[in-house]
């Protein structure tokens, strides 16, 4: 049988156990990369990430695990949502201060 006749024999099938464990996979660097910006919130950001997100250069190598585990549109996604929680909670945590509480 050739490669091409097995592709197209195969090509409807999908295999969810592949699907899954690269998902997991994907969570799994997002999570250390984001546990690493927070580890180091302290040191001065002199990398950039996708959509504006700075990091320092010790996260560096969690980020490129990051990127390599994890589709370019995820990596936006999980970026946009991180930057949208985070300046969230610095306003909030600015009110807080503003009132006195």
């Amino acid at each position: 049988m050739s490669l091409e006749a097995y592709a197209s024999a195969k090509r409807d099938e999908i295999h969810t156990d592949v699907l899954l464990q690269a998902r997991q996979a994907c969570y799994k660097a997002r999570d250390a990369f984001y546990s690493c910006l927070e580890k180091h919130s302290d040191k001065k950001p002199t990398e950039i990430g996708s959509v504006g997100l700075l990091y320092p250069t010790e996260c560096k190598p969690s980020r490129e695990d990051y990127v390599q585990n994890c589709r370019v549109s995820w990596v936006k996604h999980f970026d946009r949502q991180y930057c949208k929680t985070k300046r969230t909670q610095r306003l909030l945590d600015d009110k807080e201060t503003r009132r006195g509480v």
